[in-house]
């Protein structure tokens, strides 16, 4: 495989318990700073145990361990603890953890997602062997939905006839590690009555739309995080982009971090758009020029 889709990232490992290593991606990590004293938050989640004051900036630090269901973290326990500050879904949050272990590379193919056995309440997104020990990746999307329910009614924007028309023949396929990001997706193109299939990892989008080509039912337009166990984002389009019969789909990568270098990442593997995930207006507008992009194509099938 092309060298820009062979993808592997550092996943930050660290400890909730005394028995189990937790992870994240790093790129989800800004920086890691000891636990100083920090301000209480009135009204706020009961895993918030307060704000700290990062480089100037007032940051809400969660408790990660009572967040996941682990006991909490007593003020015993704080000279050891570490506080993660992360940038996802446009949030800088803190996590307060029992302490950090180390920084490794990992491939995003050596991670699998969790067993059913885990049920749909547990807040991980893949487990991997590292250094033969089992981590847990944790799935952050999961936790800060938990800390900050959102009400979305009335946010999606609406489409003109014309719109509805152009998007309707297409075959929609989104694809997500996370509970949560599926939920959102679904519930965007629910509310504007756009029909669409759905996969939970990078491997499984890839049969559905080998599948569909023998059937002549391509998948136009595919929408697909890019952080996945398995079959990352950028690998899923690269295959995407490199088997004849599905090259035509137009793709569309979101990613939880606001990092310009995954969204240039995604242009190199093949993408045609890279957003930064959640906002339903952008991934909408994206969906339009996706639509056109194919009523534009078989156009020119047409006159050719």
């Amino acid at each position: 495989m092309n060298n820009k889709a062979n993808h592997s990232q550092g996943v930050l490992l660290f400890k909730l318990n005394s028995r189990q290593l937790f992870a994240m991606g790093t790129l989800k990590v800004k920086e890691l700073v000891r636990y100083s004293s920090m301000s209480r938050l009135p009204n706020s989640h009961d895993t918030i145990i307060g704000t700290a004051t990062i480089r100037n900036r007032t940051v809400p630090i969660v408790d990660m361990a009572k967040a996941v269901g682990y006991r909490a973290i007593t003020s015993e326990e704080l000279k050891d603890s570490y506080i993660i500050i992360t940038d996802c879904q446009r949030k800088e949050v803190g996590f307060l953890v029992r302490g950090i272990d180390k920084i490794v590379n990992c491939n995003w193919r050596d991670i699998n997602p969790p067993p059913s056995s885990v049920g749909q309440n547990a807040f991980l997104t893949g487990v991997a062997k590292i250094e033969d020990k089992i981590i847990q990746l944790l799935d952050v999307e999961l936790v800060l939905s938990h800390i900050y329910p959102e009400d979305s009614a009335g946010y999606f924007p609406s489409l003109t006839d014309i719109q509805r028309e152009m998007v309707k023949p297409l075959n929609i396929l989104i694809v997500d590690d996370s509970r949560v990001a599926r939920k959102q997706l679904s519930d965007a193109l629910n509310g504007l009555n756009i029909p669409y299939k759905v996969a939970c990892n990078g491997h499984e989008a890839l049969e559905i739309m080998k599948s569909n080509a023998q059937t002549s039912q391509q998948v136009h337009l595919l929408v697909s995080d890019i952080e996945m166990p398995g079959l990352d984002g950028y690998e899923l389009s690269f295959e995407v982009k490199n088997t004849p019969s599905l090259a035509n789909a137009y793709i569309i990568l979101h990613t939880s971090l606001s990092s310009e270098m995954s969204l240039s990442q995604a242009h190199q593997v093949g993408a045609n758009e890279a957003l930064t995930k959640f906002d339903a207006t952008e991934l909408i507008e994206a969906i339009l020029r996706g639509a056109k992009h194919h009523y534009e194509l078989s156009k020119d099938l047409e006159v050719a």
